[in-house]
Parts: C-alpha cells; sequence; structure tokens
C-alpha cells in the first residue's frame, strides 16, 4: 500500500497534469540540497523515496578502485578495502552508498530549501508538459475564458493553462469583459523564463476561416472551398472563394439567404467589414475581382516570373481602388500574391507619350555648332544650364533676358544667329533635294531630244509624198490646195516640237 507521501504526490500530479515520477524526482532532489546544506560536503548525494514507507533515505555515493595510490579525490572515491569495512558485498568498479541521517536534524531552513525546489521541479515540468500540449495545434480555434487584464494583455483560461492575447493580436472593434467566452487562435506557443507563453489571436485570418467552416455547411463539407484570406483585423477582410460544384454558385452559399450567414460572422467579429471574392485560376480575372468596389478598365501582367501587375482604373475610381489609407490594394496584393501598381488612365497616358518621346529622341546640337554667338555668350548661356541649340531655341526672349548678362540687344543677336542656323540647315536640304532633281532631268532632256529629231525628220519628208501624189491624180490647183491643206497638217504637227521652229 502506498505511503500517504506518495499518495499526495500522485495527486499533485493529476492535478497539474504532470507525471508522478517527475515529482518524486523532484522530492528526492529537495532532500539531497537540503542534505548538502546541512553537511556542508561536495560529496556526490543522492536520495530515494520508498513508495511504501514514505521514508526518504539520502546516502553518498564513492567508487570504488583497487589501490589507494588510484585514488584521485578521497570524497569521490574509496579502496576496495575500505569498502568492503562498509559493505562486505561491493566489488571493484562499483558503487559504495554511505548513509546519511535526515530525520529530526534538516530543521525548518532545510525544509523551506526543499520546498522551494520541489515547487520549481513542478513549474519546470509543468511548463514542459503545457509546451508539448500545445506546440502541436498552432492555428486551431480554442474556446476560452476572460480571465483577467494586465495592462494592454488579455489574459484567457483555455483548459490545462493560462493564454495572453497581446495588443497587436487584438481586433480595434473588440473590448473584452471578466468571465466572457470567446473563441480564439493559438497563434504560437513560446518558452519562457515565467512558462510556457500560449499567445491566442482575434486578428488572425483563421479565426474568419474557422466561422465560415462552422456557418456555412458547403464549406465544412468540401463543396465549397476557401482558397485565400486577407485580412486587417477590426477594417475589413477579402476571402476568394471557389465551388467544385458547378450548380452550387460559392459566393451566394457564403452570403446566405438574404446575407444571414455572412451576417452572423460580421457579428462575430464586431462589425467587420467582409469582401466575398469568386476565386479565379487566371490572375488577370482574379484581380478584376479582388479590387472590387472598384471598376477596373484594363490589368496587364508586367513580369509573371516577379508576380507583377499592373492596374489601369478610370480617374474616378483611383479613390476607389486604392481605399483608405491604401487598404483595398494592399488587400487585394495579398489575396493575390502579387505585387498591384494602380494607376489612372490620365497617368498612364502620360507615362505612354514619356515612353513615346524616349524612343523618338531628340537632337542635340552644341551651342559651338551656331556661327555668330560669340565665346563669352556661349559661357552665359552654359552657366544658365543651356548648352545645345533645341534647349535655346525653346526659350522665350524673356527667360533669355532673366540670364545674368543679356539684355534685349543679345536677345536679338542670339534670335537671328538661331534662325540663321535652322535657315542654312534647310538651305543644305533644299539644294541637296535640287541637285537631285537636275541629275533626274538629264535623261528625260536627252529622250526629249530625240524625239523631237524624229519627228522633224518625217516632217521634212511628208511634204515631197503628198505633191508626188497630187501631181499625178489632179489637176495643178487641185494639187495646190491639198498642198496648202498638207502644210496646215503639218503646221499644226510641228507646234508642239519647238526644235523644228528653230531648224
Amino acid at each position: 500500500m502506498a505511503s500517504e507521501l506518495y499518495n499526495t504526490i500522485d495527486a499533485l500530479s493529476r492535478e497539474k497534469g504532470i507525471d508522478p515520477q517527475i515529482v518524486v524526482s523532484a522530492v528526492e532532489d529537495a532532500i539531497v540540497v537540503a542534505t548538502r546544506k546541512y553537511y556542508k560536503t561536495q560529496e556526490n548525494l543522492r536520495a530515494e523515496l520508498d513508495k511504501e514507507t514514505g521514508k526518504i533515505r539520502a546516502f553518498a555515493v564513492k567508487t570504488i578502485v583497487e589501490t589507494p595510490e588510484q585514488v584521485e579525490d578521497p570524497i569521490l572515491q574509496v579502496t576496495l578495502d575500505d569498502a568492503r569495512k562498509i559493505n562486505p558485498n561491493v566489488e571493484l568498479g562499483g558503487e559504495l552508498q554511505i548513509n546519511k541521517q535526515t530525520e529530526g536534524i534538516l530543521g525548518r531552513i532545510a525544509a523551506q530549501l526543499a520546498k522551494q525546489v520541489i515547487f520549481q521541479k513542478v513549474r519546470e515540468a509543468e511548463r514542459d508538459t503545457v509546451y508539448n500540449e500545445y506546440i502541436g495545434r498552432v492555428g486551431e480555434i480554442v474556446n476560452a475564458t476572460v480571465k483577467r487584464i494586465e495592462g494592454p494583455d488579455v489574459i484567457f483560461d483555455i483548459g490545462k493553462a493560462e493564454a495572453r492575447m497581446p495588443r497587436k493580436e487584438q481586433s480595434r472593434l473588440e473590448s473584452f469583459a471578466m468571465g466572457e467566452r470567446v473563441r480564439a487562435v493559438i497563434a504560437r506557443v513560446e518558452r519562457a523564463s515565467k512558462g510556457p507563453a500560449v499567445v491566442v489571436s482575434r486578428a488572425a485570418p483563421e479565426l474568419v476561416q474557422h466561422l465560415f467552416q462552422t456557418e456555412v455547411p458547403e464549406i465544412y463539407d468540401g463543396t465549397v472551398v476557401i482558397r485565400a484570406i486577407a485580412r486587417e483585423a477590426g477594417e475589413r477582410t477579402k476571402i476568394a472563394v471557389m465551388s467544385k460544384d458547378k450548380d452550387v454558385d460559392a459566393v451566394g452559399a457564403c452570403v446566405g439567404m438574404k446575407g444571414m450567414r455572412v451576417q452572423s460572422i460580421i457579428r462575430e467579429l464586431r462589425g467587420e467589414k467582409i469582401d466575398i471574392i469568386e476565386y479565379h485560376e487566371d490572375a488577370v480575372t482574379f484581380a478584376e475581382k479582388a479590387l472590387q468596389p472598384a471598376k477596373v478598365s484594363r490589368v496587364t501582367v508586367v513580369d509573371s516570373a516577379d508576380k507583377h501587375l499592373e492596374v489601369v482604373v478610370d480617374d474616378s475610381q483611383l479613390s476607389l481602388a486604392i481605399g483608405k489609407k491604401g487598404q483595398n490594394v494592399r488587400l487585394a496584393a495579398k489575396l493575390l500574391g502579387w505585387k498591384i501598381d494602380i494607376k489612372s488612365e490620365e497617368e498612364k497616358r502620360q507615362e505612354v507619350e514619356l515612353q513615346m518621346s524616349a524612343l523618338v529622341g531628340t537632337a542635340s546640337t552644341p551651342l559651338e555648332n551656331v556661327p555668330g554667338l560669340g565665346e563669352g555668350l556661349i559661357e552665359k548661356l552654359s552657366a544658365a544650364g543651356i548648352s545645345t541649340v533645341e534647349a535655346l531655341a525653346d526659350m522665350t526672349p524673356e527667360q533669355l533676358e532673366a540670364i545674368e548678362g543679356i539684355g534685349p540687344k543679345t536677345v536679338e543677336k542670339i534670335s537671328l544667329a538661331v534662325n540663321n542656323y535652322f535657315s542654312s540647315l534647310e538651305g543644305g536640304e533644299a539644294g541637296a533635294v535640287a541637285a537631285e532633281g537636275e541629275a533626274a532631268a538629264e535623261p528625260v532632256a536627252e529622250e526629249a531630244a530625240a524625239s523631237a529629231d524624229d519627228v522633224t525628220a518625217e516632217v521634212e519628208a511628208a511634204p515631197e509624198a503628198v505633191s508626188e501624189t497630187a501631181e499625178a491624180a489632179a489637176p495643178a490647183d487641185v494639187a495646190v490646195e491639198q498642198n496648202s491643206g498638207q502644210e496646215e497638217t503639218v503646221e499644226s504637227t510641228e507646234e508642239p516640237a519647238p526644235s523644228e521652229e528653230k531648224q
């Protein structure tokens, strides 16, 4: 039959949820500490608890060696001959146990020291038990009761241990009263000097997921799947859902009839806003849905490897798409897992114009290439940040006069020099065009001259043939008339060829 002391140890173990042998070891270690303090010795002490009688025996342990020469430390070692004087049954290399008297001599101070050691050992065992109990339950939902409030932290009773909820794990919309029961997520378990710290959270996205699983049967049975959650506690939550059954509307199942299901979750979260979005595999379509209630004009994938999107919205929708303090776009980026850049139509247009300007490029001609500008004037313009002819041509007379050392007459000189420079450029281009025109006209003129020679030869031969025909076929007067008519025809034929008149 177990002793009363061991029964007490067993009851304490069940209360603390630890192994009774741990408490027994703690008691034995406490007796060793008290005995060492009483005897003021550095011997290797041990203690044993007799479960039947409840008595604790303390003794010193020494290692047995063969000869006195092998004894290096008399406190820890003893020769075989000396050991057999105390216990004839010991063997070489074994241990000799020398009893230490403990009953009636330890006193109040030693008992108090033993008590402290026992409590310390029990606390350490309790910490290990709690740590091992909850380290595998991180992310799990537990029912907690508010036990006390310590400054910004709320202490909960979660059954076998206390849990702490720091301020950053709380929703700004929530406040707690003593004895109130709430649901919380086990965020992490920490090893601390004061004991294992179980940290619970009401701001974790897992809480919203658990609430939807509780309120929506389709999520509980797997018909509707929650693919992503992004949350800022006390402000807004975005949740992306997808249906495995084409006949089941995922968003409608989560909202419920007249919004009853989602309203129940909102009440649990003290009025936190919830956006329920249909999940899409296509990042572009998903981004358009995630940025609701803003209407998106277009979405472009900038870099698929780095997961970078560019979203363009109407100017009136820009503030709505960004949200209060950037909350809407921040939650959408978390939901997608992509980086999102939001731009208005006007910003995009300006960006495209800048890119086009950069592609077209602008000529840059040094001021030294402009005749008529002296070295002193060029130095003044360069000091004012004007180093190219194009920059100088874009300036107004008022801007030029604002430069130190440049007056109205100098402005006229600059204007004349710049105009002459650009005129010379245009003139050079015109001369080049004229030279090309002359070169192209030469073969045309040669062909025209050759054609004119052929026409002249034909005209000279034509009157003779006509005269011969007329003399043989008609009287002289008729021949004259025909000849004159033929001459008229020839004259009319010769009019387009100026070379014939010269001949």
